[in-house]
């Protein structure tokens, strides 16, 4: 969020096994009435997951990295393993990032995402451009554009106002018993938002794997897809068959 499919295109080509992208509602599709919060797309993804002749492994960024480990620790589905860039989210000391604060007020955050929508004629400081400095390409830039509506951002706003004050106040909770399937965190550190300690603290709760990405940003997957692709087939080779 608010990437598209597109995102994983460059990891998908590498990793040498099936694999399928999926879109969130709401993100360039339509988001059914019922999805109102976190936890309601928590449920609409392990829905997708049980879909899938299993075991899967489960690769999430950034609000796809919260909603799979929800998912791992809270719904029954056939998960092997799971893989996030954004466990530090479910540490007790986070704190959201300035964005983040601002979309869970009313009416600043309708506000601010309405500003960042492309106008009709082309102008304007929008999503992407926001996006691009932290590593996203100019080509997925324009995508993200392209489809950032109003229902994009009531979705936006839908999330980021059910998760006060971070993930681990109420889903942590789940965390604190044993999860069957194998993590692994991954760290791109040079993203201006990455919390390397609190990801290393993460790693030693759940007794996961860590994987940090040294001079990554937050889309490691377009930046260097080839070493993002081999920290996922490490991953993988080391579990139990």
């Amino acid at each position: 969020m608010p990437e598209t499919p597109t995102i994983w295109n460059d990891i998908r080509e590498r990793i040498e096994q099936p694999s399928v992208a999926l879109r969130l509602p709401g993100f360039g599709s339509p988001r059914p009435a019922g999805l109102r919060d976190k936890e309601t797309y928590a449920a609409w993804l392990a829905d997708q997951l049980r879909a899938v002749d299993g075991p899967v492994d489960i690769v999430g960024h950034d609000w796809g990295g919260h909603l799979a480990m929800r998912v791992v620790s809270a719904y029954d589905v056939p998960v092997r393993s799971w893989v996030s860039d954004v466990a530090h989210g479910w540490h007790p000391d986070y704190q959201w990032h300035e964005a983040a604060t601002l979309w869970q007020r009313s009416p600043e955050g309708e506000e601010s995402l309405a500003g960042l929508r492309k106008s009709p004629t082309g102008g304007g400081y929008t999503f992407g451009d926001m996006l691009q400095p932290r590593g996203m390409s100019p080509q997925l830039a324009k995508e993200v554009d392209d489809i950032h509506d109003e229902e994009m951002s009531a979705a936006i706003l839908a999330l980021y106002r059910s998760t006060w004050p971070n993930f681990h106040a109420d889903w942590g909770r789940d965390f604190d018993r044993p999860v069957t399937a194998r993590g692994l965190i991954l760290t791109p550190a040079g993203d201006p938002g990455a919390q390397p300690a609190r990801d290393r603290d993460m790693t030693a709760r759940l007794r996961t794997q860590l994987t940090e990405l040294d001079g990554l940003t937050h889309y490691w997957m377009l930046q260097d897809p080839e070493r993002g692709a081999g920290a996922l087939r490490h991953f993988w080779a080391s579990l139990p068959d």
